[in-house]
This record gives C-alpha cells, sequence and structure tokens, in this order.
C-alpha cells in the first residue's frame, strides 16, 4: 500500500488516529491487467451508548425514541439552541441596514449584499439554510457559531448588543446559554463561542485556506480535515441532495468540484477521508433500508392504545419542543395521529435518502478510482 492512503486516520480530533481505513487483506487481489483491487467492508459511526439492533422491533422503537444513528459532534449545545442566538446577530445586522440614521447602515447593507446566511458558516450555515434533514437539525450539538464577513465592526456590535462579551485573552466573544433538555425536562447551560472566520482565511491548518461561506467553502474544510463529524455533515448533505432537483441543485453541482481538487492532491489523508465516505455512506444507505421496513411494519402502531400507550406517546413527545407544544395545544389523541403521519412522511423519504447515498458513494469511488488508475489501483466497498 506504500502510504497512497492513511491507514489511521483522525475521528474526533486533530491527530487521535482513531479511525481504521485499512482494507480486507484476505480479499485484496490483482486481475489480469495488473490493478490491486483493495477492498474495504462497510463501516458505521462509533457511538459508545448506542447501537442498532438487530431486531426488527426494537429498531422501530429506538428509532421512534429519537436514539437511533445519534450524529457524531463538536459540541455540546443542540443546534437549534445555537440558531436561535445565530438568528438575533443576523436580526440584529438586518436592522441595521434599514435603518438610514444607523452608524453601521452602509456597512451592514454591503454585508447583506450576498443574503444574510452568508454571513454564516460550518454546521450553522448547514443548519440555517436547510441542507440537511430534519433529525441532523434536531440531533446536531456543537459550540460556536462561525461567521463569515469582513464588515468585523459591525459583527462586533452585533455580538455585543445579542449578550456576547469578548474574552480579552482569548479575543472570542462568549455568551453563556440555557435550554431544558425535553426528554428529562432538566435545565442546562453551557458557554457558546462566536468568531469571524476570516482568522483563518489564510490557513486553518495542513497548509489549506478557507476563502468564504459557500457551500464548497464549507466542503474543502470538512473533506480535508476529515474528522468523523466533518464526514457524517457531508453525508448528511449528500443524503438530500442528488443535483438533479431541489432549492440546493446548483450549490450542490458547484459543491461537487470540492471532490475533484481533492481528489487531485492524492493526499494519503484526504484518500483515507474520501474512502471512509463511502464506507459510512453505503452503512447508512443500509440502514434506511432497514427503516423503512420496520417502518412499513410497525408505524401503524402508533394509532394503537393496546400496542402503544398514552404514557409512551407522551414520552415521545418530549423529544422535540414542537410536539411538546402540539401536545399541550390540541391533546395526546390528536399528538398520536401527528407523530404517525410523521413517521409516514419519513418513511416515503427513505428510500430517496439510501438511492442518493449510494449514487453519492457510487461517485467519490468512480473520481477516486480515475485518480489512481496510473498506480493500477482500484479501491472498492464491499456491497
Amino acid at each position: 500500500m506504500n502510504g497512497f492512503w492513511d491507514i489511521k486516520a483522525d475521528a474526533v480530533e486533530k491527530g487521535d488516529n482513531l479511525r481504521d481505513v485499512s482494507p480486507l487483506v484476505e480479499k485484496t487481489w490483482i486481475d489480469s491487467e495488473g490493478f490491486t483491487h483493495y477492498i474495504f467492508n462497510l463501516a458505521t459511526f462509533h457511538n459508545s451508548w448506542y447501537s442498532i439492533s438487530d431486531d426488527d422491533f426494537q429498531l422501530f422503537q429506538d428509532y421512534i425514541r429519537g436514539g437511533s444513528r445519534p450524529y457524531p459532534s463538536d459540541g455540546s449545545i443542540p443546534c437549534d439552541i445555537v440558531a436561535r442566538e445565530a438568528r438575533n446577530v443576523l436580526k440584529k445586522i438586518e436592522s441595521c441596514a434599514t435603518n438610514p440614521d444607523h452608524y453601521f447602515c452602509e456597512e451592514a447593507k454591503s454585508a447583506l449584499k450576498f443574503g444574510k446566511f452568508n454571513l454564516v458558516r460550518g454546521t450553522l450555515k448547514l443548519y440555517l439554510g436547510k441542507y440537511t434533514n430534519r433529525d441532523w437539525r434536531r440531533k446536531r450539538f456543537t459550540d460556536d457559531i462561525d461567521f463569515w464577513t469582513f464588515q468585523t465592526a459591525l459583527l462586533d456590535s452585533s455580538l455585543k448588543e445579542c449578550g456576547f462579551n469578548k474574552n480579552k485573552k482569548s479575543g472570542e466573544w462568549e455568551k453563556i446559554v440555557n435550554w431544558k433538555k425535553p426528554l428529562r425536562e432538566e435545565d442546562r447551560k453551557e458557554r457558546l463561542f462566536a468568531a469571524n472566520n476570516l482568522n483563518q482565511l489564510l490557513d486553518f491548518g495542513a497548509g489549506a485556506y478557507l476563502s468564504g461561506a459557500s457551500l464548497k467553502d464549507i466542503f474543502d474544510k470538512k473533506i480535508k480535515r476529515g474528522h468523523d463529524v466533518d464526514l457524517s455533515d457531508i453525508i448528511n448533505v449528500a443524503m438530500i441532495n442528488d443535483g438533479k432537483e431541489g432549492k440546493h441543485k446548483e450549490e450542490w453541482l458547484d459543491a461537487w468540484k470540492s471532490f475533484e481538487e481533492a481528489a487531485n492532491t492524492r493526499n494519503s489523508r484526504i484518500t483515507s477521508n474520501l474512502i471512509s465516505l463511502c464506507r459510512y455512506s453505503l452503512s447508512i444507505a443500509d440502514y434506511f433500508d432497514n427503516l423503512t421496513r420496520v417502518l412499513q411494519k410497525y408505524n401503524d402502531d402508533l394509532l394503537n392504545k393496546s400496542k402503544i400507550s398514552d404514557e409512551e406517546i407522551y414520552h415521545l413527545m418530549h423529544i422535540s419542543i414542537h410536539w411538546k407544544d402540539f401536545c399541550d395545544n390540541n391533546g395526546i389523541e390528536e399528538t398520536r395521529k401527528m407523530i404517525h403521519e410523521f413517521y409516514h412522511q419519513q418513511l416515503k423519504n427513505f428510500p430517496t435518502y439510501a438511492k442518493n447515498l449510494r449514487h453519492f458513494s457510487e461517485k467519490i469511488l468512480n473520481l477516486l478510482n480515475s485518480k489512481y488508475k496510473y498506480l493500477k489501483i482500484i479501491f472498492e466497498i464491499e456491497k
């Protein structure tokens, strides 16, 4: 293998080398044209407190209880809480732009030239722009808001007005945020950070740099850094985007250049990250196939009190603050119907998600293999 890709890659943080990207040695083979075929098995994101059940009913219960396929995260604050804070800052900037007497009026107009969401990048850009499905937006956690604007004084002023304080030692903007965990109705508070990523304009590590807040710019960083949380975010965007339809069609097609540019480097770490993207994507596609089967089998149980009691419905509604509000306003019986309809809709989406991920993985593999053809290397994922 001679270092064509990294056998160990970063799963959590830089330098951890926890992800194993080893091929199946016993299945490696050389064809009649001298191409070495390296075969990899499917892989799932590691989660110490959850494993996917092989029992259909248990998988169904795990899914409706909100515990299945938790997403790797790089923080401890739910994205919907962080998004609320980001929206407040963006509203302040919009307010400046509509007030001709405001000191920062012209700067705000300039900042909003390409839309308010173009002032945010990273996890919150994916959240606010709804590049992913609702499940990701509900379960993803983070600790910071990454802004991207050259109007730094305007951003600093807006952050300050929204309750952020600048740490004199670190230079970062911070704010303590509070929320209630729905399932346990437990009060939580954490420190939220906000930063203008212009300080990463020249170099965010490994000789690479950030150049903006587009989907392509976000992918550029995530592919090269390649922590599990980065790969998971990319997969969750690919899952609902096929480049053929949807509001993000053009952005997705432009973002594909990130994969082409990354593959062109033939960098061992990037190659490892691209192989991992395929292994994870195909595994999640299989998971969606299983979810489709169990929802077809058991979703109607949600309408049957003898199979799923009112107490269980009451527990389920705490998964989402929106569901809890709905129950408070409409009662258990209507909530039962609403949850059933929600999962019925999910059932319609899962085959599309699985198809998109398989197509995405196929494109990545074809791209990668085209770059290693001169070395007579072919990467394959075991189906």
